[in-house]
């Protein structure tokens, strides 16, 4: 899963950015257009895979990961417009969720934050982003159908980005539009901005952090919502644990700021987590809650999806209540699924396939 942290200049993102990743990227002040994202890529520790390798004693354990992209803030151009950077709406695109981070102290310049005119500002980037990107397609279907180049195919997507472009220009998200899954197919290289998965991050000081009940009410009607001190999980991120753990109890935190921004990625993205067991390895894999065994499969390897035949299957907590695969197989909760079944969190697979 990779995540894009965006926000206004100042908002405190790459501060965000260290402390979800251990990092030590330069924090500066200022906007800058031309630099590159901070990129990190970090394991999402998950206690089911620590205790299944606690059991299977693999060669290898692997968790699953989570990718952190830290782009640059908005930005002025020469021309005064205030915006995005291109090279960053690009990368965005790619990103599976999309967090917000949103300045709740005050600057070096001594303002005050207004963090609900900040999301807003943002949004309307987004917005205007798709906008540009429906327009402009729909600027190249219209001259292909006066060229005599009509098909069904792009009927059906100028159809869907009509649909959409209203529900742009009505400050609407295309992720709160219904659509069937036929035109979810054809929209889905555009990777719509206002498509995605988006979490808004309150980056507080330590003096207002776990005061601001309102705010976070106000904010969760509209987007997930989690709340961080940025400056001070940045420090946390650089001691051991059992000084962390010291601080953490000071401030009445109870989870690492990492801890909680997987969960609401997770819970945003409708993420699940599947396993594979072995004396070989054991691992953590990711996919979207709905998606079915061969498509799992496809996860783990083409391959495995192309030739699926079925899948052997038992639950990560149907193997810790019966203490092993064998007492899993001999209280019957052992299943052979077929390709269409729909994977659970927590399932543990083997797939027999043949190429």
């Amino acid at each position: 899963m990779e995540i894009g942290l965006i926000g206004l200049p100042n908002s405190g993102k790459t501060t965000i950015f260290n402390a979800l990743t251990g990092r030590v990227a330069e924090v500066t002040t200022y906007a800058d257009a031309k630099s590159k994202p901070n990129v990190a890529v970090v394991n999402v520790i998950d206690e089911r895979i620590t205790r299944l390798s606690d059991m299977y004693k693999p060669e290898k354990t692997a968790y699953a990961t989570m990718q952190f992209v830290d782009f640059a803030g908005l930005a002025r151009d020469s021309a005064g417009k205030v915006s995005f950077p291109d090279a960053s709406v690009g990368m965005m695109r790619n990103t599976d969720t999309l967090a917000l981070v949103v300045r709740n102290f005050t600057d070096v310049l001594g303002d005050a934050p207004v963090p609900p005119s900040d999301i807003e500002q943002v949004e309307t980037e987004l917005l205007i982003s798709d906008l540009i990107i429906c327009e402009r397609r729909l600027e190249k279907i219209a001259l292909a159908h006066k060229r005599g180049q009509k098909t069904p195919v792009s009927q059906l997507e100028e159809n869907v980005l009509r649909k959409i472009l209203q529900c742009l220009n009505d400050d609407g998200r295309v992720i709160e539009m219904e659509l069937d899954r036929d035109e979810e197919k054809i929209i889905r290289g555009f990777q719509f901005l206002t498509g995605k998965p988006l979490l808004v991050i309150l980056n507080s000081s330590e003096d207002t952090f776990g005061k601001n009940r309102e705010l976070l009410e106000e904010i969760g009607k509209r987007y997930k919502v989690v709340e961080f001190a940025g400056n001070f999980e940045m420090e946390l991120s650089g001691l051991d644990d059992e000084e962390k753990q010291l601080f953490m109890e000071d401030m009445e935190i109870e989870e690492s700021a990492r801890d909680r921004l997987t969960r609401a990625a997770y819970e945003i993205s409708n993420s699940i987590s599947f396993f594979t067991v072995g004396t070989d390895e054991v691992r953590a894999w990711n996919i979207h809650e709905g998606q079915s065994a061969v498509e799992a499969a496809g996860v783990i390897h083409s391959d495995l999806s192309r030739g699926f035949i079925r899948s052997e299957c038992f639950s990560y907590s149907d193997l810790i209540e019966c203490g092993s695969e064998k007492g899993v197989h001999d209280k019957g909760r052992f299943r052979l699924e077929g390709k269409d079944y729909i994977v659970k969190d927590g399932d543990i697979l083997a797939i027999r396939f043949s190429v």
